[in-house]
């Protein structure tokens, strides 16, 4: 079934867009939703043409009204704002299997012996995968703190590939996009911004300069904890051919259920994600005056370092926490510092008190989660033993606040 562009979507805000976007063209009698094509191969003879639908893992029309509506919120509903003064391409977004195979496609640009610069805190699955690239393929890494625009600016000398999250996995840090992805820009560095956390209703980084847009689709554009999908964006016509044919040949392509499930996952993405995120910045600040925290953070807190820097350039502060409790008196000060047994049996006697929140890796969906993020033998080590990533979901606030009050307390 083919789809066609919302007629009135110029000026339409993001909260309208994933409403909107991806729709099958107005036709009486027609659907209003798209139906789950189930199809390996298309009807086709002679020479084919680039556009044609032929062989499903090269393109397939299951993936079509997804990757439209993602396009449209990425690039904005009326193609957003012109980098560098130019005229704007419209954005085009490239549906993977995984958040991880959009990862491995956005790696896949640094050629052997190149140069990636990346977040010292970052997703640790895709830190994983930078070491094996950077071991057989000759890559240099350089690790920079993501908020010290200086340090990245410095690193991009010679480098090929900038990869920027912001804010980051799960430290919370918070990048200047305009000054780091200017620069790249000017350094003639590609640079790729995981925009998971914020999504594009936070704040869409293609109009800051960037060249690709990596997203974690599992997480809040499905935003149910049922599927497994990621995908790319990008203005780059080229570019947008060189990743296509990377998930072509590399098969990291999407089913159409999961397909399906997320588009109609994303059609609510603005009511979960505004839900969410309230409830957050009210978490936290409640965390923040818990005798039995040690540290919190979320870029809604005043005091924090990422605060008029998110404030800026983002909408809204996101929906992840990050959270320290208190080491139990007499248990050292490495326990003070976040690490060592006592910091980390407390953390988990945390998670372990929790009766709403659901102890889970994962992020974005309509439950709460949380984690202690150490407990993973590949996170970064600068990231504290004791550290729990919360992910708010869209219970009821006080319903959240008191499981977690009684958790830590308990």
């Amino acid at each position: 079934m083919s789809t066609a562009p919302h007629p009135s979507a110029a000026g339409l805000s993001p909260a309208t867009v994933v409403v909107s976007a991806g729709r099958p063209a107005r036709e009486q009698g027609g659907h209003i939703n798209p139906s789950v094509p189930l199809n390996s191969t298309y009807v086709s003879r002679g020479v084919v043409s680039p556009d044609e639908l032929s062989y499903a893992r090269g393109d397939n029309d299951a993936w079509h009204p997804f990757e439209e509506a993602l396009a449209a919120l990425e690039g904005g509903a009326d193609g957003g704002a012109a980098v560098d003064g130019g005229a704007v391409a419209p954005a085009t977004a490239i549906l993977f299997s995984s958040g991880m195979a959009a990862v491995a496609a956005a790696f896949s640009l640094v050629p052997d012996g190149g140069t990636l610069v990346l977040p010292r805190h970052a997703y640790q699955a895709g830190m994983v995968l930078a070491r094996q690239i950077s071991e057989r393929h000759g890559v240099t890494l350089r690790y920079v703190d993501i908020a010290d625009t200086d340090a990245v600016v410095a690193a991009l000398d010679g480098a090929d590939l900038l990869l920027v999250e912001s804010p980051t996995n799960p430290m919370l840090e918070v990048a200047d996009l305009p000054a780091v992805l200017g620069a790249a820009r000017a350094a003639g560095v590609r640079s790729v911004v995981d925009n998971t956390f914020a999504t594009p209703l936070g704040q869409r980084p293609l109009e800051h300069g960037a060249d690709v847009v990596l997203h974690s689709v599992t997480k809040y554009l499905a935003g149910h904890s049922d599927v497994v999908l990621g995908a790319l964006v990008t203005r780059d016509a080229a570019l947008a051919a060189t990743l296509r044919e990377h998930r072509t040949l590399h098969g990291a392509i999407a089913g159409p259920f999961e397909t399906w499930l997320a588009l109609r996952g994303l059609r609510t993405l603005a009511l979960r994600f505004e839900r969410a995120q309230a409830s957050a910045v009210e978490l936290a600040r409640r965390l923040a005056e818990h005798p039995e925290v040690a540290e919190v953070r979320h870029p809604s807190l005043p005091g924090d370092p990422g605060h008029e820097r998110a404030k800026a350039q983002m909408n809204g502060f996101g929906a992840i926490i990050g959270v320290r409790p208190r080491p139990r008196p007499g248990a050292g000060d490495a326990a003070v510092t976040g690490t060592g047994p006592a910091a980390v049996d407390r953390a988990d006697a945390v998670v372990d008190a929790v009766r709403l929140w659901l102890p889970a890796t994962s992020l974005g969906g309509v439950e709460s989660m949380l984690e202690r993020r150490r407990r993973w033998g590949t996170e970064a080590h600068t990231v504290p033993e004791d550290l729990l990533r919360l992910s708010v979901g869209i219970e009821d606030v006080e319903d959240l606040w008191r499981d977690l009050d009684q958790a830590l307390r308990a």
